[in-house]
Formats: structure tokens, sequence, C-alpha cells
């Protein structure tokens, strides 16, 4: 072995003994005729000293070792001098008096420092991403996501789910986005899907019997990439026979809280049992079906006073079948005509067409775009729904009900964060639920699942589906987290009859839907339990615990923004002999 001990383990209750260490130069030091090096290995971090006078070999071989050198060490803890602890250091009160020391490897000139945080562009960390990882955050965000995945795994073994891989070679799944494609050599002209989700195969193995089912499943979607998206990604998969949606909801939300409380107790939940909400309810008070609940500033409607009110931009809006509503930025009611301009600017980016405003000022006075036009009976009914005070800022929104939700509830958020109302250190789980079962496709005049094929509908709202398909309710319900959804699933349809109508609502041609999912809908005919799942990201879950601001610092290789691998240079060119080979002949 080339160590005895970690870097990180070594206490006051080691003192006297021989130890060997080995790790990378974190620091050096030079004091005349002694030198200190801070060790680092993936445990810690630990000073070891070699002076002229005690071991001038030693201290000799140490003089070219610089930062990141890889290096082997032996000899005698020692505690520090009276005064010269650390106590930032959990092996701050010992040091290790150098007896002999090994160069295990020299290190290039690194292009940034490891031992700082602060230094580099994402481009180049990512770049050199085995560099990166070597930093203390990276360590911290890795460390986390294994006692995250560890945890999940222990908890389900002992509620009697069995760990089932899937292949990652399969059918197209419809899971709203595109799929990657892997040509078949063996098959010319065909090609295998890797998985958006597991979806088609963990209801198979409900059909097959395995009753509690989960996967930490790898997934691919081909899709633009954000934040909170990458082009594969990592969800915990879970599917369970014999459930209602209060079973799959009660195990995720115990899940989960426990998780909370063992990985990370020094964030506090907001809420516990989790707030629940219908989708409707989120759309109305927060603008968006992700909402962060861990602020108020909800969305006031004001249609019906809008209605009416001499105010052109309201009315027409309300005439054409729209809404009017608004949010109240407390304590901004001193903005500049500046700054407000600023938020209009914002509001248009998700198509409103501008934003009204009534300005409060500290000392009572009112500044609006559109109160000349209100009698004063109007404005005050406003201001009285709206629990408006001197130094608040109302913002109003005018549009049909899809503009106004995704502008106000975006503005909602981006003041949140500018007042500092988001709590890092707090965790607002909630359920939405209710949602519609489908969705109306202008485009291409058809109605489209609002969660995926294999959805079941409410059973109270089955007849709608004939009658009133957009009234219908889907067995759905989502797991929000902080203003982002981390998971989602529902009850799946069980019945091949019930199935195949569903296809035919979506105008799925029956033949093609066979062609497609012909094993699933013979599966159904077999003896299928009633049975549903949810599948958290296991990777929006980590960067929210560990407060980092997007998916890429916690996953251990991430793509860019563009969906490349800069340290690979990878999607590249191949051979043209591969090309042959599958039968593939590319036209750029």
């Amino acid at each position: 072995m080339y160590k005895t001990h970690t870097c990180g383990e070594l206490r006051s209750s080691h003192v006297g003994q021989h130890v060997t260490l080995a790790g990378w130069v974190n620091r050096r030091r030079d004091h005349g005729g002694v030198t200190f090096i801070d060790l680092r290995d993936r445990f810690g971090l630990v000073q070891v000293v070699a002076s002229v006078e005690a071991n001038p070999e030693a201290h000799k071989t140490l003089a070219p070792v610089r930062m990141e050198w890889v290096i082997q060490v032996e000899g005698v803890v020692r505690k520090r001098l009276a005064g010269m602890e650390n106590p930032r250091l959990e092996t701050g009160e010992i040091e290790v008096e150098v007896q002999n020391i090994k160069i295990l490897n020299p290190a290039r000139v690194t292009p940034f420092l490891i031992s700082s945080e602060d230094d580099a562009d994402e481009q180049t960390r990512l770049r050199y991403r085995y560099l990166d990882l070597r930093r203390e955050r990276m360590k911290r965000n890795l460390t986390l996501r294994h006692r995250m995945v560890k945890f999940i795994r222990d908890y389900l073994d002992e509620r009697g789910f069995l760990e089932v891989e899937t292949p990652i070679l399969f059918k197209t799944t419809p899971e709203g986005a595109r799929d990657y494609l892997v040509p078949s050599r063996i098959h010319p002209g065909e090609f295998y899907a890797l998985p958006q989700s597991p979806q088609q195969l963990k209801q198979l193995l409900m059909v097959a019997g395995v009753e509690r089912y989960f996967q930490i499943a790898r997934c691919f979607r081909d899709e633009d990439t954000r934040g909170d998206r990458q082009p594969e990604f990592t969800q915990l998969d879970l599917e369970m026979s014999f459930v209602t949606r209060e079973d799959v909801m009660a195990l995720a939300e115990d899940l989960f809280t426990r998780l909370v409380q063992e990985i990370v107790p020094e964030k506090r939940l907001f809420a516990s049992p989790w707030p629940r909400f219908t989708y409707q309810q989120v759309m109305e008070r927060y603008g968006k079906d992700n909402p962060d609940i861990r602020f108020g500033m909800e969305l006031h409607d004001l249609t019906d006073l809008a209605a009416g009110c001499g105010f052109s931009v309201f009315e027409n809006a309300v005439s054409a079948g729209g809404n009017v509503r608004a949010i109240n930025a407390r304590g901004l009611g001193d903005y500049s005509r500046k700054q407000i301009d600023e938020l209009n600017e914002y509001v248009q980016k998700f198509k409103a067409k501008g934003l009204a405003y009534l300005a409060i000022t500290s000392s009572g006075e009112r500044r609006s775009s559109f109160a000349r036009f209100l009698s004063e009976e109007r404005l005050q009914q406003i201001i009285h729904r709206m629990d408006a005070q001197a130094g608040d800022l109302l913002l109003f929104v005018a549009d049909q009900p899809a503009v106004v939700f995704e502008s106000l509830g975006r503005l909602r958020e981006m003041l949140g964060d500018r007042l500092q109302l988001r709590d890092q250190n707090v965790l607002a789980f909630c359920w939405v639920v209710d949602f519609p079962f489908v969705v109306w496709n202008e485009e291409e005049h058809r109605w489209d699942p609002s969660h995926h094929l294999f959805t079941a509908p409410m059973p109270e709202d089955l007849p709608l589906l004939d009658s009133d398909p957009g009234k219908a309710r889907g067995q759905q319900y989502d797991m929000v987290l902080n203003g982002y959804e981390v998971g989602g699933g529902s009850i799946r349809i069980h019945d091949s009859a019930l199935q195949e109508k569903v296809f035919g609502l979506i105008g799925l041609d029956l033949e093609v839907a066979r062609q497609r999912f012909g094993h699933m809908l013979e599966a159904f005919t077999y003896g299928t339990p009633p049975h549903g799942g949810i599948a958290p990201g296991i990777d929006r879950m980590c960067m929210l615990l560990a407060g980092e601001p997007n998916i890429r610092e916690v996953i251990a290789f991430p793509k860019n923004q563009n969906a490349r691998d800069l340290m690979g240079d990878a999607p590249s060119p191949v051979e043209p002999e591969q090309l042959k080979e599958l039968h593939i002949k590319l036209d750029l």
C-alpha cells in the first residue's frame, strides 16, 4: 500500500505514530530551512514539514516539488506548536514531520489553481474536467450524489423493491423529445433508440409480476440544453403494482423527506407534510406548474375589475377572452421609471405586450401608467384586493391566459431573486395534481397527451374522453422543489382496450400504434395489475440539495450548453469505413 492513512484522518490521538501518506501537493511554503507542504487526497488535507536541520536529505528531495505533484511521505505525527493550530482543518492540530519522501509523479502547471474556486471559466473547467474534479467543491458534490443514491437504494431495498436493469438499446419511446438513434450493423437500415426513460419496460416488469421495481436509470433525450437539462441524465425510476396515486405519492414523500433529514440536515424543510395543489391552483397563484413556494408575491386575478374600467389595454384583453393579473412587488414602490422599463422589457421576452404598473412610493404618492383612466373607486378596489401599502409596486399583464401566466410567473421568480426571497437553505417541496389529461395542439389540430401515452385518466373522467376530452384529468402527479419539477409520475393504463382508445383520441392510427406498441398491447391481455410510478431526477435533486446553479456542477463529466463534451471533443466525425459498415451515407 502507498499509504497507511488518508490525509484527512490524522488527529491528536495519532501523535507519535509513524505514518505513510500519499497524495497531491495542494500548497507549499518555504521558510528558510523549513518547507511546509499541504498534502491532499480525496479525504482531506494535512500539513507535512521538512527541515534542513532534522532531515537534510528529505528537505533536498522536496525542493523541486510544486503544486499538484504526486508524492509519498513517511514521517511521524506531532502536535503543532502552540498558537500555530489551524481550526479550519480537521487535521489542524497536528502535522507530519518528514523522514522520507518519494516523488511518484511530477505535474505540469495546471490551467487553473486547484486550490481556488474562482479563477476559471466554465469552458476551461469542462475542458480539463479531470482537474476540476480535484477541487473541494466538486469532491463535495460527488460525495453528496453518492450518499443520495446510496440512501435511495437502502430505503427501497428495505421496502421490498428489486433493482432491475433495463436495456439501453431499445425501441423509440414517446417521451416528448427526439430520440438518440443507434444504427444496427447486423440489421441494415434499422435502428435502436437510446431510452428517453424505461417507461415501457418498467410497465412490462409489472406485467411480469415484479410488483416493486426501481432503477438508477440512465436516460437520453435529444433536446436543447439548459441549466437543468442535459442530453444524458439520471433518474430514480420506480414502479409499483396494486397501488393508487396516493400510495405512490406517500412513498415518494417519505423517501425524500427522510433523505433530506439524513443527507443535508443543515437544510430546512419548508413544510411537512408537503403542500398539495391542483394544476389550476398553481397556475392561478404562481403562473407556472412548477412553483417556488418559498415566498409569496402570488398572482392576483383582476379580470372582473378590469372589465369596463376605462383603460383600453385591460378592456381589450378581457373582451378578447383574456384576463388581467398582477403581482405585488413589496418594497419596490420607489423604483424609477428606468427600472420599471427594465421589468417591462423582461416580460416582453415571454410574449407579453407590456407591463402596466401602479407604484405607491414610501411616502404614499402614486405613480402609474394607467391610473388616470380609472375611477378612484375602481382604483381603490384594485389596491384593496392586492393588499397594497406604501412602498409597494403593482405590476400588471393583460393578455391571453398562457401569456399572462408565463410572463408574470417568470417575473415573480426574477423579483424573488432580486429581493433575496429564495433562501437556498430552505427546501420547499410540493405536489401538483389534477393535470389536464390531454391538451389541444392547434398546429396539428389534435389532442396531445399532457404527460405521456400510458397515463391513465381519472376514473370519474372516463366519460369525458368521448364528450369533452379537454376537461378530463389525468392520474398524474408532479413533485416540485424550489421552482423545479424534480419528479413526475402517474397511474398507468393497464387495460389494452383503454390504451387503444387513448391512441385513437390523440390521432394515432391503430395500425401504427400496434406496430410501435404491439408488445405493450399484447402484454396487457395477459393479466396486468393496476400499477403506477414516479421518476425523480437525480441530477436536479442533487443540484438543489448542493445549492448549485445548474446540474453540470453535480455531474462528473457533463456536456456544455451546446451539448458538446469539451474534454473528449464529442461528438466527432467517424471514419468512412465505420459508416460503410453501418450502411450510412452522409448528406450534409
